[in-house]
């Protein structure tokens, strides 16, 4: 039974508890959306003229081929059925052999060769279980009493030391795809027993999906 004499939410509060449930309902429309068209587009150039040549066969099902929302929904199953097929060549032979085609071509053009062979390495270490060069960091970004969520992606060294620096990719929240590049000293990491997929759920959530025990403290710089 409610509380006849709780006070009543003002307007405010109610509007911002609305606000706030229904803003994870619109970014996740927005995001959903935004797929939609993208793998839509991507098809739309061969949808659209296959369509008006069936439509002229069979005039029968004519307005219903060259409405906008059926050629869009017809692009994004073409897209989604080549993505799969590309998926399914990309485990046999054939598929490798031209994919190594195609690096070899991209290759030689100059820019492309560049954002082509970064995204790759990029998306390959995204996959990549954690080991010793590549695990789940935290760092002292942007400040020694701030930490950040990074992924390890090679180790150097130092010249004329020889001290073992990590070149550690911090990625941006909701956006994991974009981040910064830092070199981190080693001893200066604080390790943590994350997988990848786990570090990807807490910055895209930004947070909110997240353990309840977290390091935070190097051991070397805890107070005894």
């Amino acid at each position: 039974m409610s509380n006849p004499t709780a006070p009543r939410p003002s307007l405010q509060s109610l509007f911002l508890t609305g606000l706030l449930t229904l803003l994870p309902i619109w970014l996740t429309w927005v995001v959903i959306k935004f797929v939609f068209v993208l793998l839509s587009d991507a098809s739309k150039p061969l949808v659209e003229p296959i369509s008006r040549s069936l439509a002229q066969d069979f005039p029968v099902v004519a307005s219903w081929l060259t409405g906008q929302s059926v050629q869009a929904v017809i692009a994004l199953v073409a897209t989604l059925l080549v993505i799969l097929l590309v998926g399914f060549l990309a485990r046999r032979v054939v598929g490798q052999t031209l994919l190594r085609w195609f690096e070899a071509l991209i290759s030689r053009v100059p820019l492309a060769s560049t954002i082509y062979t970064s995204a790759r390495q990029l998306l390959d270490m995204l996959q990549t279980k954690p080991g010793s060069t590549q695990r789940v960091v935290l760092i002292d970004f942007p400040h020694r009493d701030m930490k950040s969520v990074g992924l390890v992606t090679r180790v150097m060294r130092e010249e004329g030391t020889g001290r073992e620096l990590a070149a550690v990719y911090v990625p941006t929240t909701p956006n994991p795809t974009s981040g910064y590049l830092e070199i981190v000293p080693v001893e200066l990491l604080t390790p943590t027993d994350w997988t990848v997929d786990q570090a990807m759920s807490f910055i895209i959530s930004g947070g909110a999906v997240a353990p309840d025990s977290m390091p935070f403290t190097r051991s070397g710089d805890r107070i005894a």
